[in-house]
């Protein structure tokens, strides 16, 4: 267990991520009944429409499904009691970041490292 971050703060982080993984949940169910009413025939514009529509309905469902994940495995990592860990620094990540972003992997140093990486491998 991460012993800079105490268990209320764990606490509050579970909680949060627990309405967060609620409200994605939702937001999924919701889109998916409006998807399925929408009209799927007619003349070539409407299906050009409908196309249209179905592209954004899936990459809607991607992302949520990521934040899902994210969610998921952050509260995994509160039960395994790894929660608050950076994965790339290996220290604690700041408890306002935590508080803010409870699914967050990275410590603001961790996301600036792995942002400098990614931006050098990029060219």
């Amino acid at each position: 267990m991460n012993s800079f971050i105490n268990e209320t703060i764990i606490m509050e982080c579970r909680k949060k991520l627990l309405l967060q993984k609620q409200e994605i949940l939702n937001r999924f169910r919701t889109a998916q009944r409006e998807y399925i009413h929408t009209e799927k025939s007619g003349d070539e514009a409407d299906q050009s429409v409908a196309h249209i529509a179905e592209h954004s309905f899936l990459v809607s469902q991607e992302r949520m499904r990521n934040q899902l994940l994210e969610v998921e495995m952050a509260l995994a990592r509160i039960e395994t009691g790894n929660f608050g860990m950076c994965e790339e620094t290996e220290e604690p990540i700041e408890v306002e970041r935590l508080l803010a972003v409870p699914w967050t992997r990275l410590s603001i140093e961790g996301a600036e490292l792995r942002e400098a990486v990614s931006r050098k491998y990029a060219r």
